[in-house]
């Protein structure tokens, strides 16, 4: 994120502390090519007019219809259901755009909205999110995204758990410590700053950490509470995927499958294939799946951190719904993949997209904003476009993505 764009993100901000605290706070500006404001707004700032009809006005009177970009805290949606901002691009010529959240009315996608019809669009850092739902957190409490309608995501926290790991380690971080380093190398280089310890045992104390947390969600985990317990066509999702991206029965060849979890889906998908490794940092599922799949080889290990295996020494790579945990090493988990598979193998990866909203038995797709309690409905798309570029970093050619209906999925090739 360059320092321009980050200076103009704080301004829309500080322009929507201008609304009035009884409705949706809202802030947007026009910028130019020579990184000059040329006018803002923010909802209700005319009487009864929203921001978009208040920009347009002054637009108008300046007689200008472009700009090189547009800074807008929230993607709104109209009173009769249509984006404002997709309104303003069809009247108005911008070349970058940047959004800060969802509309917290928005509970699935559209086809006109911008976010995800657009390539030119980019998003608020995780930072700058969290102030707007301080914002409209009346409005976002309120809502769908709100993961309280889910009470399984609101009290089993991955950040909370390490937290909680690392004080009986006597480690006495806070959870604004952990959800502003939610790497791996991160948090253990503020171990290390904090409490002036070696690299090897900070790696050490936060790599037991994450395993106990993750074991203690995962490792007895209720699938009722999860979003595919709403999508029965879940395992057909990922057969179809894999079919597009292999000819070869997942029976006939060495797979390795990393981030098992309880076993669920490997239980569900994998359960007559006679080559297979099953790969987790939390032991407890390893166990639930070695009992489960006898014939399976188990390694306790990160995705980052396949030394134990082998290289070029597998026919597919699956990893599901792992990719987008809590301090997840993307570009070391990309690289060990690639270095792990056969020349022309396949790599699928999930990017889970979605929570189960309990009481009403139906998916709220997103993904949940670190730190806070609420879901991104745009972050599944951000977070599979990221581990893309990941995957052509490392190496992989012919990366697909393939939105599904609780997840999205990720396939490309060893080169």
């Amino acid at each position: 994120m360059s320092p321009n764009s980050t200076h103009w993100m704080k301004h829309v901000i500080g322009v929507a502390q201008r609304a009035p605290q009884s409705g949706r706070r809202v802030g947007v500006a026009l910028v130019s090519e020579h990184n000059e404001l040329i006018c803002s707004a923010f909802e209700g700032e005319m009487r009864g007019a929203s921001w978009y009809r208040t920009l347009r006005g002054k637009m108008q009177e300046l007689g200008t219809s472009s700009a090189h970009s547009i800074y807008l805290t929230v993607n709104t949606l109209s009173a009769r259901g249509s984006f404002e901002l997709a309104e303003l691009l069809k009247e108005v010529r911008v070349d970058r755009v940047y959004i800060g959240l969802p509309d917290p009315a928005l509970t699935s996608y559209l086809d006109d909205d911008p976010v995800t019809a657009q390539g030119h669009v980019h998003r608020f850092p995780d930072d700058l999110q969290r102030e707007i739902l301080e914002q409209n957190r009346g409005f976002y409490a309120a809502s769908e995204q709100n993961i309280d309608r889910n009470p399984h995501y609101a009290t089993h926290r991955i950040s909370e758990a390490v937290t909680a790991q690392l004080r009986t380690r006597g480690f006495l971080l806070s959870r604004s410590d952990v959800n502003a380093n939610r790497g791996k190398a991160a948090l253990a280089s503020l171990i290390r700053q904090r409490y002036g310890i070696g690299s090897e045992e900070a790696d050490r104390v936060v790599s037991g950490a994450l395993s106990e947390a993750f074991d203690a969600k995962y490792g007895s985990y209720d699938y009722a509470v999860d979003a595919r317990a709403a999508n029965p066509g879940w395992a057909d999702d990922f057969r179809s995927v894999h079919r597009g991206s292999s000819a070869m029965p997942l029976s006939a060849i060495n797979i390795l499958n990393v981030g098992v979890g309880a076993g669920f889906e490997a239980e569900a998908l994998f359960s007559d294939c006679p080559q297979i490794t099953f790969v987790d940092i939390a032991e407890r599922g390893l166990a639930n799946i070695g009992g489960r799949i006898p014939s399976s080889r188990t390694v306790v290990s990160s995705a980052g951190d396949l030394s134990a295996l082998p290289e070029d020494s597998f026919d597919l790579y699956v990893s599901l719904r792992t990719y987008n945990s809590s301090f997840f090493d993307t570009s070391a988990a990309a690289s060990e993949a690639h270095r792990v598979l056969k020349s022309g193998a396949a790599i699928i990866i999930s990017v889970a997209n979605g929570f189960l909203y309990t009481q009403r038995g139906r998916v709220i797709p997103g993904l949940i904003i670190p730190g806070t309690e609420f879901v991104d409905l745009y972050r599944g798309m951000d977070t599979a476009n990221l581990i893309g570029a990941e995957l052509d970093r490392a190496g992989f050619k012919d990366v697909q993505i393939s939105p599904k209906i609780t997840e999205i999925y990720l396939t490309a090739v060893a080169a």
